[in-house]
C-alpha cells in the first residue's frame, strides 16, 4: 500500500503562494527526506501533511484514505519536532504515555509499548527522569520514543536534529536509520543539512521556492543532478562552477565536483591557492581562478599546499557536468 500520496498541493497564505502543485507518493517503509534551504517550503509542506496547516488546493491521501479535510489526531502520523515539544511537569514515562492514554488504550498495551520503545532507544534508565534532568540527545530520544508508542502509519520529523551539536546530531542519525530499519515504518524527514539527507534517505526531494525540483535516490541525485540547483545543493564541499574549457552555448557553466579536481601542471584551469582546509584524513585546497571563480580541490589524505601557491587544474571530462545560462543541465 502506499503510505502517502500528494496530488496538486498548493498552500496560500493571503497573497503569498508557498507552495505549488506538489505532486508525490510515498511508498509503504520508504524513508524520504525533503531537503532545500530555509524558506523553500518543506516545513509547511510537512505541516500540510500532517494537518497542522491546510492545503489551498489539492489532495492528501495517507494509506489509501483522503484526509485532506481530517484533523491531525485522526491522520495515523505520529510528529517528532525540533524543540522536542516533552511536558516539563511528565517523567519520561508520562511523556510516552500520553498520547496512549489519550486514545484510550489499556493500561497493559501503554506499559508493554513503552517497554519495547524504551529497549529500542535506550531510554530504560531514564524512564523516571524528567526533561530537566535529560541531556538534549536524550530528550530527542524521548520524542522520539513517543511518536514509536503511538504505531502511526507515518512517522514525520520535523528538523529534528537542529539543537544538537554535531556529535550528538551524527548518533541521533545513526538510531533513527537503525530505528527505521528496525520498524520498517514509512518516515518523511525535513531537514535543510543535506549531509541528513543523503545518509537517511532511500529518496531525497529537494525543493526550492515551493516547487520539486527533483526527487530521486541520493547517489542518483548526485551522479546525475537535473540541475544547477540540485548539483550545488547536494554535496559538501559544494560543486564547482567555472566557465567552460572548451566550445560551449553562450553563458554556459560547467560543474565539476571537488574530488573531481585535480592538481595537474597542464591543466586547462589556472589559479592561486587562497585557502587550505586539512581535516586529517582529507586536504580541500581552495584556489581563486585566473577566470575569478572559485574553485575547491577535494583530496584524499594529507598534503603539503600553501597558500599563495600558483597552482594548475584538471579532471576527467567523464566527471564534468555543463549548464545553460538558465541552469538546465546539457551534458
Amino acid at each position: 500500500m502506499t503510505a502517502l500520496t500528494l496530488e496538486k498541493v498548493s498552500k496560500s497564505f493571503g497573497k503569498v503562494q508557498v507552495l505549488h502543485d506538489i505532486d508525490l507518493t510515498v511508498e509503504e517503509g520508504e524513508f524520504v527526506v525533503f531537503v532545500g534551504p530555509s524558506g523553500c517550503g518543506k516545513s509547511t509542506l510537512l505541516r500540510v501533511i500532517a494537518g497542522l496547516e491546510d492545503a489551498t488546493s489539492g489532495r492528501v491521501e495517507i494509506a489509501g484514505a483522503d484526509v485532506t479535510r481530517t484533523p491531525p489526531a485522526k491522520r495515523g502520523i505520529a510528529m517528532v519536532f525540533q524543540s522536542y515539544a516533552l511536558y516539563p511537569h511528565l517523567d519520561v514515562r508520562g511523556n510516552m504515555a500520553l498520547g496512549l492514554r489519550q486514545e484510550g488504550q489499556p493500561k497493559a498495551v501503554i506499559e508493554e509499548r513503552i517497554a519495547e520503545a524504551a529497549r529500542m532507544l535506550e531510554l530504560g534508565p531514564y524512564l523516571d527522569r524528567r526533561p530537566s534532568e535529560l541531556s538534549g540527545g536524550q530528550r530527542q530520544r524521548v520524542a522520539i520514543g513517543r511518536a514509536v508508542t503511538r504505531q502511526p502509519k507515518l512517522f514525520l520529523f520535523d528538523e529534528p536534529l537542529s539543537n544538537l551539536d554535531a556529535a550528538l546530531r551524527m548518533n541521533t542519525r545513526i538510531e533513527i536509520a537503525q530505528l527505521h530499519r528496525t520498524l520498517g515504518a514509512s518516515m518523511i524527514y525535513v531537514t535543510h543539512d543535506q549531509t541528513e539527507a543523503m545518509t537517511l534517505a532511500d529518496r531525497i526531494v529537494v525543493l526550492r521556492d515551493g516547487r520539486v525540483e527533483q526527487v530521486g535516490a541520493p547517489m542518483e541525485l548526485y551522479n546525475n543532478p537535473a540541475n544547477r540547483f540540485v548539483a550545488g545543493f547536494l554535496g559538501a564541499p559544494s560543486m564547482n562552477f567555472l566557465a567552460p574549457v572548451s566550445d560551449a552555448p553562450e553563458g554556459a557553466v560547467l560543474g565539476i565536483r571537488p574530488e573531481h579536481l585535480r592538481p595537474d601542471p597542464k591543466g586547462p584551469i589556472r589559479g592561486r591557492i587562497t585557502h587550505v582546509e586539512r581535516l586529517g584524513g582529507d586536504t580541500n585546497i581552495v584556489v581563486g581562478t585566473e577566470a575569478g571563480a572559485q574553485a575547491t580541490i577535494r583530496m584524499f589524505g594529507q598534503h603539503a599546499a600553501k597558500v599563495g601557491e600558483g597552482i594548475a587544474m584538471g579532471f576527467d571530462p567523464a566527471h564534468g557536468f555543463l549548464f545553460d545560462a538558465g541552469g538546465q543541465r546539457l551534458r
